[in-house]
């Protein structure tokens, strides 16, 4: 624990939709973005920081009539009224505060900071990129800075340092802000500035998930599945409690964040958390296991990278033996830096084009990250590569 905090935070189950809120929208960064970026700036050699807004859901302005009844420890106001000519008394009445800002709790308290930081960056010449909406970016002649939003944690980029001080002062004159110096930890990622470029991991937080299931001194495996490993609905006995194991898969699909060598694992093994079997629960712990013996490792954003995407694809054709259904895989680099992969069912029965299938999604992605390098300044990027070993989808094209 780092400090005890107490808060006055309203009932959002009290909350009726159409009443007293709307629309609700949470500033949430992509990762994909966030590794993307690190990559420019480590091939770029940006300066790259990192700042805190405190009690950042209270700057918002409330556009709806909200009114909550009083903390503990207030009493309501009496109202005196006349019994009668000669005797009068005091009739306790309800009170109620009607909001004037927004607060935590509050179901659209998100969106009501989005858009208070929104006027502040719009005021001081920053653009919001189509791409991400979490990302400002401000461009004079061949000096760049980049703002990313996760919430309330800003991660700044800048080709100059003066440009850094003066939006540090800038946003201190509105906000309450928490400078924090250089980029080292970031939403739970850790993150290592050397001549070689950027090491992001997610040691602490896989120390973290060994501790919390006794599984620090385990004996590591070599692969994070067993060989032709086919997991159905009848095998195994049925879990007393869903729980650990929907908390155990949220927790692996987060560290899949920097580790990209667990995403096909993990993309089967959330299939299962509604009615989890005792034989998914194993497959996870022995993913556990190779976590284990892998605790340090993570990616690294070189900074000897080009400017150039290589993406690779892979399907593997019906393996899901309850659906069907195959599984569309893809890795993308930039340069030499990891910035995109995942592990995805695909949505119909192929009974052919599973591979074709694959490369579309692929594309899809390869063609986002295209305008997102645009952002960057990466405008002058030759065409990307798509890798795939199946001859006939390679035909297709």
């Amino acid at each position: 624990m780092d400090k005890n905090k107490s808060r006055l935070v309203a009932l959002e189950r009290k909350q009726k939709y159409g009443q007293d809120y709307a629309e609700t929208f949470y500033p949430v960064a992509k990762m994909t973005t966030f590794r993307t970026i690190l990559a420019v700036a480590a091939m770029q050699d940006w300066y790259v920081f990192q700042m805190d807004v405190t009690n950042a859901f209270l700057h918002g302005d409330l556009y709806e009539d909200v009114y909550m009844k009083l903390p503990q420890g207030y009493t309501g106001i009496g109202s005196r009224i006349k019994l009668n000519d000669d005797d009068d008394c005091v009739v306790p009445q309800k009170v109620v505060c009607k909001l004037k800002k927004s607060m935590y709790g509050l179901k659209q308290a998100p969106r009501q900071w989005f858009a208070k930081l929104l006027e502040t960056l719009f005021r001081f010449s920053y653009n919001r990129s189509k791409s991400d909406y979490s990302l400002f970016t401000k461009t004079n002649g061949q000096e760049i800075t980049l703002i990313l939003l996760y919430v309330d944690d800003l991660m700044i980029c800048s080709t100059n340092q003066t440009e850094i001080a003066t939006l540090k002062e800038m946003l201190s004159k509105s906000f309450h802000m928490k400078y924090l110096g250089e980029l080292s930890y970031f939403l739970g990622l850790e993150v290592f500035r050397s001549s070689s470029g950027f090491f992001v991991s997610q040691r602490k937080y896989a120390l973290d998930l060994l501790n919390e299931h006794q599984m620090v001194d385990v004996k590591p495996v070599q692969l994070p599945m067993e060989s032709n490993l086919k997991l159905t609905t009848d095998k195994g006995e049925l879990l007393p409690s869903p729980t650990p194991y929907q908390r155990l898969l949220g927790r692996l699909i987060y560290m899949s964040i920097t580790r990209p060598n667990i995403s096909f694992i993990v993309q089967p093994l959330s299939q299962f958390m509604h009615q989890p079997m005792s034989v998914h629960m194993q497959a996870a712990k022995r993913l556990l296991r190779y976590i284990a013996g892998t605790v340090n490792q993570g990616i690294l954003l070189a900074s000897t990278s080009a400017a150039t995407l290589t993406a690779y694809c892979d399907s593997d054709w019906t393996g899901c033996p309850i659906s069907r259904r195959s599984t569309s895989d893809y890795c993308i680099f930039l340069g030499k830096s990891p910035v995109s992969w995942k592990a995805k069912k695909q949505s119909v029965v192929a009974r052919s084009s599973a591979e074709y299938r694959a490369m579309a999604l692929t594309s899809c992605e390869v063609t986002w990250l295209t305008y997102l390098l645009k952002d960057l300044g990466l405008s002058s990027l030759p065409p990307a590569v798509l890798k795939c070993d199946n001859q006939v989808a390679l035909y297709c094209c």
